[in-house]
């Protein structure tokens, strides 16, 4: 059994548990976690049909058929742009008859409002409701994924790091094109999301989108980024000082900002909630002073998407399960200044955590050892 048929058939018993009939899937990371299949949205319909017990069912344009090479799956039923989908779609949501059926939470409106028509008597939920909660705890071959992509990020960090006083004078937007090279260099796929590079004041906006400002002798500079592999990706921020003096209060800053990431993620193991491990970052930030200043949450789940359950938050209840992964970013950020944010990945193990980023979380470049 492939990873992706044996998440299905977990998938199929929280739908019994649900009181659901079936999954209605259009292209999109959960159609990916089942599946194993890539596809896009289209104007031509595409959808994954689990139901609650037996084979899930593709229906495909037929221009689609050489899909059947990317997926377990051999329920494949094509359709042609003269008849449309109706005489393939109609007779299998007949077969399943649902009751109650849930749709991706991010399906087009358009064919949300199709199957509805289709299915008059059906109420609908979110697939969301079933499979959030399977996503949370990844299986052996997600691991091995995040793991190769941590490591790209990683090798990336180092690379940065090496340039030192030769940093100086990039604008932020060339220094992100800069990791985005190396991560591609060190086998990264494309980037996980905007790169992130703020330099000096900039670096206090959590968000910052890298401009056409100049790195300067003495400036922290926030660089958040990541690759995928396998379809999964990285997420590390690590904040520097390349050449030159910080400025004032920056490095009990950082130390502060250190201190509390090191606190959440040995507060990290199972059956502590998502609120505790928030909670150990930002009590060390609030009594240094800087409370207010910390504007986030501490993390996020981190799986297909990038953010995805379970939530590092100060009201979080889910309770850690070994095979959870997420990141630990607490943050100060003093407008007008510099920010600084340190983040890395981490896996709930049996007895802890494991952190997935070994590059160093110190603030000065030059030589350095895995940590």
């Amino acid at each position: 059994m492939t990873p992706f048929e044996r998440r299905t058939r977990c998938a199929q018993s929280r739908l019994v548990a649900a009181g659901a009939d079936a999954l209605l899937l259009s292209p999109g990371h959960n159609c990916h976690y089942l599946s194993g299949a890539r596809i896009e949205s289209s104007e031509r319909l595409r959808l994954l049909v689990v139901p609650a017990s037996g084979d899930p069912t593709f229906v495909l344009p037929t221009l689609d058929s050489d899909l059947r090479d990317g997926t377990w799956i051999d329920n494949i039923r094509t359709w042609d742009d003269d008849t449309g989908p109706g005489p393939v779609l109609g007779p299998l949501l007949d077969d399943i008859d649902p009751s109650h059926a849930l749709l991706a939470d991010d399906m087009q409106v358009r064919v949300s409002i199709d199957l509805r028509r289709r299915l008059p008597e059906t109420t609908f939920g979110l697939a969301s409701e079933v499979l959030a909660s399977l996503r949370r705890r990844k299986d052996a071959a997600e691991l091995d994924a995040l793991r190769a992509a941590a490591r790209a990020a990683d090798e990336a960090m180092r690379d940065v790091r090496a340039l030192g006083a030769d940093a100086v004078g990039r604008t932020e937007a060339d220094l992100a094109a800069f990791v985005e090279a190396r991560l591609a260099a060190h086998g990264g796929e494309g980037v996980a999301f905007d790169t992130i590079v703020g330099a000096g004041p900039n670096g206090a906006d959590p968000h910052h989108a890298s401009g056409d400002r100049p790195i300067r002798a003495g400036d922290p500079v926030v660089l958040d980024f990541g690759t995928r592999l396998d379809g999964y990706p990285s997420d590390q921020t690590r904040t520097v000082v390349f050449d030159g003096e910080p400025p004032a209060a920056f490095e009990r800053v950082h130390g502060v900002v250190r201190e509390a990431q090191d606190a959440a993620v040995a507060a990290v193991e199972p059956g502590v909630r998502t609120g505790a491990v928030d909670r150990a970052a930002r009590s060390v930030i609030e009594a240094a002073g800087y409370g207010d200043r910390f504007v986030h949450r501490t993390g996020h789940g981190v799986g297909l998407d990038v953010h995805e359950e379970p939530y590092i938050v100060a009201d979080g209840d889910i309770a850690l399960e070994p095979g959870m992964v997420f990141s630990v970013e607490p943050g100060v950020y003093l407008p007008d200044r510099f920010g600084v944010r340190i983040e890395d990945l981490v896996v709930v193990t049996e007895d802890g955590a494991e952190r997935l980023n070994r590059t160093d979380r110190g603030w000065e470049c030059g030589d350095e050892t895995e940590r």
